[in-house]
């Protein structure tokens, strides 16, 4: 049995921790801000409640292991899962709506065809299918590995390009997003569908590589899920679930540096100078040299010190969560995307560090009697990729004000009369995300991609500083519920088993 000190209580940092304490480690928990789950937040006010984070969950099956692996009760039993059904509905700009079901290919074949014609759904569909191979080349050394020594192999796109042969001239491959939707989607609504899905993952679509296809392969594939009273109820329950194992937490406890001793990690000392002494360290924040000496994350060679490709930067979340009355009609739908004219300025305007005019909106209106006072109230909550606090002055209330306006403005698209139906209006930008998570400038990580001269993989669970392990959206796999429980899960495999653990099977 050996002391195990984690760094912040998000998903990713008590997903290991859980499952170290079930291994037999003593394990302690210290997480700076006053409660657990990171970016797993909840806003509550006169009985309207919201996600300030995700709103909805992919690829379950990585908390079920979870669940499966620290005790008796099954994640079923600690949570309600309901798949969202249709998964999307999008609107886009000439007025085509069309919403597509949950993890049913073949009915999202018909649905794009039925309402955009032309062969859309085949076209998206033959797609789907390379993504599908792109998927199963990278899932397990993407995923389910630790991120391998010979990591270079993931620089490679794995993504299938069909060749575009042109008379005269050399033949050419789709090489990014925007590559993709234009020469082998067509269509320039199926283009700007797969455009909102890299946006929504905070990846910009003209330098995104083509393997991003693999993230709307994996939500049409395994579904979307929601789970009743927010994604807040699965990080409460995972919490639970670490305390069931004896985990320890220490809440408003910032570290302030990872101790070192014979040229291994020792401990961690905490901003008012206590000591805690541990064999072994697992941070669950980004790693900042403040914090560990840089030497031991970052050398000539390594992934994380490979040139970032423009677009490559995270992005933060600009967040309008809307107190509405009267009752949320039966056939509304859970999540609506509205997408603008033109995406490539709202492209240039995300990444290149300014506020979009026209940006694409996500709407969300859960079926969950746990968000409203009663049945005669309505709580939504519209979202909009944006840059981080720093680039944008998000403190600034009349920039606050416009843009939430802007996405108000858009959302009547999704819900009508929404403005007659406001109640209240609550504000969310990086610069509270930053605030509260700690994250610089309030930035969400993406999910690692193969690709791009791996300038879109994470740093690897394991460091130069032997005992010191990383988890969490900040490292492998990356970003997202799911992606950083599949961290936690790497980085306990690696201190139980050793480095010749090689991942699940």
């Amino acid at each position: 049995m050996a002391r195990i000190a984690v760094i912040g209580a998000g998903l990713g940092a008590m997903s290991a921790a859980a499952r170290l304490a079930v291994a037999g480690h003593r394990v302690t928990v210290y997480e700076r801000s006053g409660t657990f789950g990171g970016s797993l937040g909840r806003h509550a006010l006169d009985g309207f409640t919201f996600d300030t984070g995700p709103g909805l969950l992919h690829l379950p099956a990585v908390y079920r292991d979870l669940f499966v692996k620290t005790g008796k009760e099954p994640l079923e039993r600690c949570v309600t899962l309901t798949q969202v059904d249709p998964a999307s509905r999008h609107v886009f700009a000439d007025g085509t709506d069309v919403s597509l079901p949950n993890a049913s290919r073949a009915g999202v074949v018909g649905a794009l065809d039925a309402a955009l014609g032309g062969g859309a759904g085949g076209s998206w569909g033959a797609f789907l299918d390379r993504a599908g191979d792109a998927w199963d080349r990278s899932r397990r050394p993407l995923l389910e590995e630790p991120l391998r020594p010979d990591w270079q192999v993931l620089t490679r796109d794995p993504y299938p390009a069909p060749v575009r042969r042109r008379l005269l001239r050399p033949a050419l491959r789709a090489g990014t997003v925007t590559e993709v939707g234009s020469w082998e989607l067509a269509d320039p609504r199926l283009a700007a569908l797969l455009d909102g899905y890299a946006l929504s993952y905070g990846l910009d679509p003209l330098h995104a590589p083509a393997s991003t296809a693999l993230l709307p392969y994996m939500e049409e594939t395994f579904g979307s899920w929601y789970v009743s009273g927010g994604m807040r109820a699965l990080a409460q329950a995972v919490y639970e679930r670490c305390l069931a194992r004896k985990v320890e937490f220490v809440f408003g406890a910032e570290v302030a540096r990872v101790l070192e001793k014979d040229g291994r990690a020792a401990g961690v000392e905490l901003a008012d100078g206590t000591v805690a002494e541990a064999a072994h360290v697992v941070l669950g924040a980004r790693p900042h040299a403040g914090l560990i000496p840089a030497q031991e994350l970052w050398q000539d060679g390594d992934v994380t010190v490979q040139p970032r490709p423009r677009g490559s930067a995270p992005t933060g979340r600009f967040l309008v969560l809307l107190s509405l009355r009267g009752a949320r009609p039966a056939d509304a739908v859970h999540r609506t995307l509205v997408h603008p004219a033109d995406g490539g300025a709202e492209r240039e305007a995300v990444f290149g560090g300014r506020l979009a005019t026209h940006p694409t909106v996500t709407v969300l209106r859960p079926d969950d009697p746990s968000t409203r006072p009663d049945d005669a109230h309505e709580a939504v909550t519209l979202t909009a990729t944006v840059a981080p606090h720093g680039p944008v002055d998000w403190t600034d209330e009349g920039l606050r004000a416009r843009f939430a306006d802007t996405l108000i403005d858009a959302a009547g698209a999704a819900v009508p009369a929404l403005r007659d139906r406001m109640l209240r209006m609550e504000v969310r930008t990086p610069a509270e995300s930053a605030a509260e998570t700690g994250a610089p400038g309030g930035a969400v990580p993406a999910p690692a991609l193969a690709g791009a001269e791996g300038g879109y993989l994470h740093a690897g669970n394991r460091t130069r500083l032997p005992g010191l392990f990383l988890a969490g959206g900040w490292s492998h796999p990356g970003g997202g519920p799911a992606h950083a429980g599949m961290s936690g899960a790497l980085v306990a495999g690696l201190i139980v088993e050793g480095d010749g653990f090689r991942g699940s099977q």
